[in-house]
């Protein structure tokens, strides 16, 4: 049986009005450096995000999380952010912003599966 590997993880947030500090949690994303692994879940919760009235609309929002999940996943359509390596795509997904997405501070943690500890973050943190 593999040892725990160190990984770290973000709540994926969406930020209706900057100013107010008010936020809903929308995904979580994790990466594991020893597994080799960089993933994220998300879920829009549409009744929930409703009473926030967002300053965008859905598929504005929508399209927000496809361009994160593009760099996430180093997909070619997210551009160049998306073909640096994974721990940079990490560092820039969480890096300090004022959007309408944000991510919570980067915490750490030690499991045996990067893949199963993002879905119970995602179960506990999201839905």
């Amino acid at each position: 049986m593999p040892g725990k590997e160190l990984f770290e993880y973000a709540v994926i947030r969406t930020v209706p009005h900057v100013a107010r500090e008010e936020f809903v949690n929308i995904g979580v994303v994790l990466y594991c450096r020893g597994q080799r692994f960089l993933a994220m879940r998300h879920s829009l919760r549409i009744p929930r995000l409703q009473a926030f009235q967002l300053p965008v609309s859905l598929d504005e929002l929508e399209a927000y999380l496809r361009a994160f999940q593009q760099v996430c996943y180093g997909h070619q359509d997210g551009g160049p952010i998306a073909a640096l390596p994974m721990a940079e795509r990490f560092r820039w997904l969480t890096a300090k912003r004022s959007t309408v997405i944000q991510t919570s501070a980067v915490h750490p943690g030690l499991c045996e599966s990067a893949e199963e500890t993002l879905d119970r973050l995602f179960q506990e943190l999201v839905l």
